[in-house]
């Protein structure tokens, strides 16, 4: 037997994808922005009886069709939609491949019997797209090239053996060229494939180029085209069934540990780590009961992990008993094989790991934040706050400039007891209702507004700080402002 394989093609598979989402009735297209302009990219049965066509201008076609709807184009939607339908046809073939944007390839030698045959295939493919809403044409032929042809130019099975004159009617743009050479095919009147055969290959060559050739050499079969299926994500997910169900805790944490080191197994594998867990208890009376956890960092730790799970545990309801347990990892990262930590620092860097995670797990993980470094003079622009679980630490940074205060707060006026000597702070000052005197001062420090930021509170222009030590205790981080006159306190050291 020869190669047989299947070309399917998707004439709609964008809009009639958004449109399982979102049913809209009558005329409707998905619109793509080009330039400066937006297009028309995938149409309805309905639009396409307007008159309406991919490609056209999104002005003209309201004129023509008023009551069209439309909405934005989402290229990576239909990427997931066709990823989901090549995983589907796996069901035909265990190779299937992406053929461009909008179609199938798969490889059927020796599967179609299993069919009953290769029309009893195509009808039962076309009958399972029908129920799914999808439009779609079949094709079944010996070459890469001739499925691909036939699925988008009417479909059809060309018998094995007979791949030459299944092909002769197709026109020459379903060769796979470029626009220009099939424009210069059709002014020298060769319009179909069986134009091309019928004449010498050196002056076709000569005059259209050696790509031609080729892809006439691959529609015939004279030059092999492999079928490249991509390889699948690897699915982090283990089960267990349960030989009498069980309800107690301690239970299901045993078969949740025993999970777990399956699962990390995996993991390491494939050299990833989880970022979060979901536990699916199955009971006996066909419901499911799920606990998810959140890490707020990659790890395949199962002993960490199962501490994060207690007490999500100690809340479910096992009802008459669970009989099946399911773990998996929806969202995982890379995650490189490393030494083990054996000093404190590594031990801490787990330890946070694992209070951000039990927090984040409780509160929610964009509720636990932490300040991080921001390459700025002005105090206030100097850092800002980050969800700790996505983002990394600052270990090893180190402020190089002058001192800063340990609280920083929107400046509070002083009042000086006495009229400072120019270039010196006052040696007296009330603030918040406390009479206190300088025993020592740092600076000054002259920090200048950051010009390319409009800050309605340095409108004032430059700013001069001192460091202040009070006889009282407090020890404050005061400024003066030439441009206007006056001094306040910006923030409190330790």
């Amino acid at each position: 037997m020869g190669r047989r394989l299947l070309g399917i093609w998707f004439p709609r598979l964008a809009s009639e994808a958004s449109l399982r989402r979102r049913p809209v009735e009558g005329p409707f297209a998905l619109v793509l922005r080009v330039g400066n302009a937006d297009q028309l990219h995938c149409l309805n049965p309905d639009a396409l009886a307007q008159g309406l066509h991919p490609g056209m201008a999104l002005a003209n076609a309201r004129a023509i069709c008023p009551d069209l709807s439309t909405r934005p184009a989402d290229p990576a939607a239909d990427g997931a939609a066709l990823a989901s339908l090549r995983r589907w046809a796996m069901r035909y073939s265990p190779l299937v491949a992406r053929d461009g944007g909008d179609g199938l390839l798969a490889d059927i030698t020796g599967v179609a019997h299993l069919f009953g045959g290769e029309a009893e295939l195509l009808a039962d493919l076309q009958d399972g797209l029908l129920r799914a809403g999808l439009s779609a044409v079949a094709a079944i032929a010996g070459t890469r090239a001739a499925a691909h042809a036939l699925a988008r130019h009417g479909g059809g099975i060309v018998p094995d053996g007979r791949l030459a004159q299944g092909v002769m009617h197709l026109p020459v743009h379903a060769l796979r060229i470029d626009g220009e050479t099939a424009a210069a095919l059709g002014r020298a009147g060769l319009t179909h494939v069986a134009d091309l055969t019928a004449l010498p290959r050196a002056p076709l060559a000569r005059r259209f180029g050696a790509d031609l050739m080729m892809r006439l050499d691959q529609l015939l079969g004279h030059q092999p085209e492999p079928v490249a299926a991509e390889p699948d994500a690897p699915h982090f997910g283990v089960r267990m069934t349960l030989p009498e169900p069980i309800g107690l805790r301690d239970d299901v944490m045993a078969g949740l540990e025993r999970l777990l080191g399956r699962l990390c197994d995996h993991l390491s594998h494939h050299q990833h780590g989880a970022r979060r867990l979901r536990l699916e208890l199955s009971r006996v009376d066909r419901e499911t009961v799920t606990v998810e956890i959140g890490l707020a960092r990659a790890m395949r730790d199962p002993d960490r992990m199962a501490a994060l799970f207690a007490h999500g545990l100690d809340d479910i309801d096992a009802g008459f008993g669970i009989e099946a347990m399911r773990l998996t990892a929806p969202r995982t990262e890379p995650l490189a094989p490393g030494q083990m930590a054996m000093d404190q620092a590594g031990q801490g860097g787990d330890a946070l790991a694992d209070l951000l995670s039990r927090l984040g797990n409780r509160l929610g993980f964009d509720a636990v934040l932490r300040f991080l470094p921001v390459e700025s003079l002005i105090p206030e622009r100097s850092f800002h706050l980050a969800a700790a679980a996505y983002s990394c630490g600052t270990r090893g940074f180190a402020w190089s400039g002058p001192a800063r205060p340990l609280r920083l707060f929107p400046p509070q006026p002083v009042t000086p007891t006495s009229e400072p000597r120019p270039g010196t702070p006052p040696a007296g000052f009330i603030w918040q209702g406390q009479v206190l005197t300088t025993l020592r001062a740092g600076g000054p420090e002259r920090i200048a507004p950051e010009w390319w930021l409009d800050d309605p509170d340095w409108r004032t222009g430059l700013r001069d700080y001192w460091r202040i030590q009070t006889h009282q205790g407090p020890r404050l981080w005061l400024f003066h402002t030439p441009q206007d006159p006056g001094w306040q306190v910006a923030g409190e050291f330790a």
